[in-house]
């Protein structure tokens, strides 16, 4: 299997990074028609790392104790922003050599004191936005944050308001949103403050995170009616309890985490398993077999549950060594009757696009709810994926917390990725069925997954003969 490595380069969301020169390469403009799949698949695919893990072990190592050191990390928009802030911070982040094929480890020394009087440039990532305000706040002056045009759309008030309930000094002239900055004093005092983190779970993670370096250490209780993905605030208690801090729960949407040292460590980043969504159901679509190498047996990531999702949709799910292995049969155009479904993805979200894309292919009616969240992402999904669907001639509704999908025949046309990188690879998958599809922004696959191009190409020229008749 071919393998594409990372340069080092920053990655902008609008696609104007160098590219190799191939049929399948975007225009300047990151114009990009999607390849249409001929043949079934007997592909093996190899991954870069998680960008919530990556990015919450950045976090953690800044504020440790001693130097860690993060093997196979994600190099990426997302963590580029990530490693920028926190050496604008005063934090040492240095790439070593290392035995990934996406690139160098990282090494991360903590200051003896954050270092305020900077500005930080969040793009459109959540986790920059919602994680480094509580880390800011224990530097010693002035942090100012902003973003891309998205970003500002993004909602931001829980983060100023905990912020505020906290002590630290915080001015957004009254949006709740980018651009905003505050005055660290380089201690927070801690203590006990209740959230509504309705819009999304980073705003857990980020107070979580920071909470053992608050003097007071934190007890976090969240007020809204319901919190939406769950597995990450858990990936986030496991991150820190493996740098010895235990996070107590004692009842839902409570948590206490006491004051005291957190370890650096040496680990390595798993695989990003949401990343391997459009992978997995590309053997849906086109036939064949998808194997993600590398899939850990045990992880707080919310792509895991592909394992039951997909059989859902018909697929056979296995394990062949360290792979996942998924075998859609003789696939979506060989034939098979791709069915709808009913899911409740309140807890993995970030599959959401990935798996409304297969559903516009079925051939019964789909509902996807629990993703009413979705609205508050890089873009507004639901509303984002609806029109792309409607555009293609196929019908999607947008429900209060979701996504009805009608059977429709789908023809080319343009699709919009919304600065998205989700709503990117949701046209890619569309575009192995339809002839045309056309995504006017691949380059922002480049917020988690540099590589998407070369690898999407690869895992389509990595084929096998057409399964027996009569083979599901």
């Amino acid at each position: 299997m071919q393998v594409f490595t990372y340069s080092g380069a920053r990655f902008s969301p609008y696609g104007d990074e160098e590219r190799p020169g191939d049929s399948d390469t975007p225009d300047a403009a990151g114009d990009w028609l999607a390849p249409r799949a001929t043949e079934p698949l007997a592909a093996r695919v190899s991954l870069p790392g998680s960008k919530s893990l990556t990015n919450r072990e950045l976090v953690l190592s800044a504020l440790a104790d001693s130097p860690s050191l993060l093997k196979r990390p994600l190099h990426s928009r997302d963590s580029m922003l990530m490693i920028e802030a926190l050496r604008s911070l005063g934090v040492g982040i240095d790439e070593v050599p290392g035995d990934g094929a996406y690139g160098p480890d990282l090494r991360i020394t903590p200051p003896a004191e954050l270092a305020g009087s900077t500005a930080i440039d969040c793009g459109l990532a959540g986790t920059v936005m919602r994680f480094l305000p509580p880390v800011a706040a224990l530097a010693l002056g002035p942090v100012a944050f902003d973003g891309d045009e998205h970003a500002r759309r993004r909602p931001m008030r829980t983060t100023v308001d905990s912020l505020r309930a906290l002590g630290v000094d915080v001015n957004d002239d009254g949006r709740g949103a980018l651009p905003f900055s505050l005055w660290g004093t380089g201690a927070v005092r801690g203590g006990e403050i209740a959230i509504d983190a309705s819009a999304s779970s980073q705003f857990v993670s980020g107070l979580l995170l920071a909470a053992p370096r608050f003097t007071e250490g934190l007890v976090l209780h969240h007020t809204g009616e319901r919190l939406p993905s769950m597995p990450h605030i858990e990936m986030t208690i496991a991150c820190l309890a493996a740098r010895g801090v235990t996070v107590e729960t004692p009842e839902p949407g409570v948590w206490i985490v006491p004051a005291g040292p957190i370890a650096g460590r040496e680990l390595a980043i798993e695989p990003d398993l949401s990343n391997a969504a459009p992978f997995l159901v590309a053997a849906i679509v086109a036939g064949g077999t998808v194997a993600i190498e590398g899939w850990p047996r045990a992880t707080t990531q919310v792509g895991a549950d592909l394992e039951t999702l997909l059989p859902l949709f018909g697929a056979r799910v296995h394990r062949d060594g360290e792979s996942l292995v998924v075998d859609g049969g003789a696939g979506l155009l060989g034939g098979a009757s791709l069915p709808g479904v009913d899911l409740d993805l309140s807890t993995g979200g970030e599959l959401a696009p990935a798996l409304v894309a297969l559903t516009a292919l079925a051939s019964g009616p789909s509902t996807i709810t629990g993703i009413g969240h979705l609205r508050g992402h890089e873009t507004d999904r639901l509303a984002a994926l609806a029109a792309e669907i409607t555009a293609l001639g196929g019908r999607a509704t947008e429900l209060d917390e979701g996504l009805a999908i009608e059977p429709r025949v789908l023809h080319g046309g343009p699709w919009r990725a919304y600065d998205d990188h989700r709503m990117a690879t949701a046209g890619a998958i569309i575009g192995l069925a339809v002839d045309g599809v056309r995504v006017d922004d691949i380059g922002s696959t480049g917020k988690t997954l540099p590589q998407f191009v070369e690898l999407w190409s690869a895992m389509l020229d990595q084929t096998a003969p057409s399964p027996e008749p009569g083979r599901p």
